[in-house]
């Protein structure tokens, strides 16, 4: 079996930008991991301002001066910036330099230019080189080279579903693109590989999906080619980043107030004893999270973002620890646990329920100041959760509900059977 580093030291390598071979190479790899289904997505779909990108592989890069190569830009998949244009010609050092990039941060890195295969209608041609070589540079004529192979191109999205007993999905997603990057994306998708992996021959009520693809216009192609009934289904989920190196774990929010996973894998992670930090929506880091979230589905992000190598040649197997992975792998399997343990609340009515109606029988009083009954903290917290029921917009674990309003799982769980046994709400 390919363990998760066999996986990182094998796909790192490639050049896997959003459509090239090493992209279609990787895709062929992980099906022999775990049988995905391959949803590809043609450069004749037109959807919302988003063009696909024609498939482009580098098949030469050098700048020569004087019969000497100066810089290969084929010796690492981020030598030439991302969808560059062919180019052959001799130009100046000025010139050259208005067509070079290096990293800021470091002399010796290679930086990641990515924003073109997002803007294939406005293309140029470049390199991008270490710092050190950019200063090396002498005054005098250079002879480039940039030729790339191109064909229409296809966004290739992998699939995998465990299904449960019922069909509320829980949704891990990753990027599988960023051409020779080991953390950023390929660690999150192994990571997702590894828990799709434990729960294949498990029995679950929920079902379970892992969605790798390229970013941002990967998950959006994926998400508008399902259908209302489809999407209905995904509960909510986890994005999964950057979990390979050694900085900390840090879980980000949804834009919605209550998500089951967030309960679920903070608690797991309290268990664990694993440190971590939280904060709201794009307060740790902005990715695929904001496109599943304008389609209604709650993604939180499980990351160690940021980490110093980030968008860089610097970000390779050698930053990536076996302990960070099996760390997210153990923190998502805990929360799996504990998903699986809570049942879900289902709202199945409208409007505001007359609660004191013998009917229902369902009215917690909260008492009356004025008249010298002060509430106490319980009643206080039961009247939330009273009139948070009929709050509910969608599905929700009975542990994020207690958490919610403070109240132990097991109390809660008492109060919402009540309202279950008057057909007010099914517990899943």
């Amino acid at each position: 079996m390919k363990t998760m580093m066999k996986i990182l030291r094998d796909l790192t390598p490639l050049n896997r930008a959003v459509c090239s071979l090493g992209y279609d190479r990787a895709v062929d790899y992980l099906r022999e991991v775990l049988p995905f289904r391959v949803i590809s997505v043609p450069s004749s779909r037109k959807h919302n301002g988003w063009v696909i990108p024609p498939s482009w592989d580098v098949e030469e890069a050098r700048i020569v001066k004087d019969g000497r190569t100066v810089y290969d830009g084929a010796a690492h998949p981020l030598g030439v910036i991302g969808l560059s244009k062919s180019f052959s010609g001799t130009v100046s050092l000025d010139d050259l330099r208005r067509h070079l990039h290096y990293d800021h941060r470091h002399d010796d890195s290679i930086p990641f230019h990515y924003r073109q295969q997002f803007r294939s209608w406005s293309r140029d041609w470049g390199f991008c080189i270490p710092k050190r070589i950019f200063d090396q540079l002498v005054p005098g004529d250079y002879e480039v080279v940039i030729r790339t192979a191109e064909a229409p191109g296809a966004v290739k999205i992998l699939e995998y579903k465990h299904q449960g007993s019922l069909d509320f999905t829980i949704v891990l997603g990753g990027n599988l693109d960023h051409a020779g990057a080991a953390n950023d994306g390929l660690a999150g998708c192994v990571v997702g590989l590894e828990v799709l992996r434990r729960l294949r021959y498990r029995k679950t009520r929920f079902t379970y999906s892992l969605v790798l693809s390229p970013g941002i216009i990967g998950s959006e192609l994926y998400l508008a080619g399902l259908n209302e009934s489809e999407r209905s289904r995904i509960l909510e989920g986890i994005f999964l980043e950057m979990l390979g190196s050694v900085t900390p774990l840090a879980v980000q929010e949804s834009r919605r107030s209550m998500v089951s996973a967030l309960h679920a894998l903070k608690a797991s992670l309290d268990q664990l004893g694993l440190p971590y930090r939280t904060g709201p929506f794009e307060s740790i880091i902005v990715n695929d999270e904001y496109v599943w979230e304008n389609y209604g589905i709650p993604m939180l992000s499980f990351s160690r973002f940021p980490y110093p190598e980030y968008h860089s040649s610097r970000d390779s197997v050698e930053i990536i620890k076996e302990a960070s992975l099996n760390e997210a792998v153990d923190a998502l399997i805990g929360a799996v646990d504990r998903l699986e343990a809570s049942p879900l609340v289902v709202r199945k009515f409208e409007g505001t329920i007359c609660l004191s109606n013998p009917q229902y029988d369902l009215y917690v009083d909260y008492g009356q100041v004025a008249l010298g009954d002060a509430p106490s903290d319980q009643r206080r917290r039961m009247r939330c959760l009273m009139d948070f029921v009929p709050a509910l917009d969608r599905p929700v674990s009975v542990k994020a509900v207690a958490d919610h309003v403070g109240l132990p799982e097991k109390e809660t769980l008492e109060y919402l059977q009540r309202w279950a046994s008057k057909g007010l709400v099914d517990l899943v």
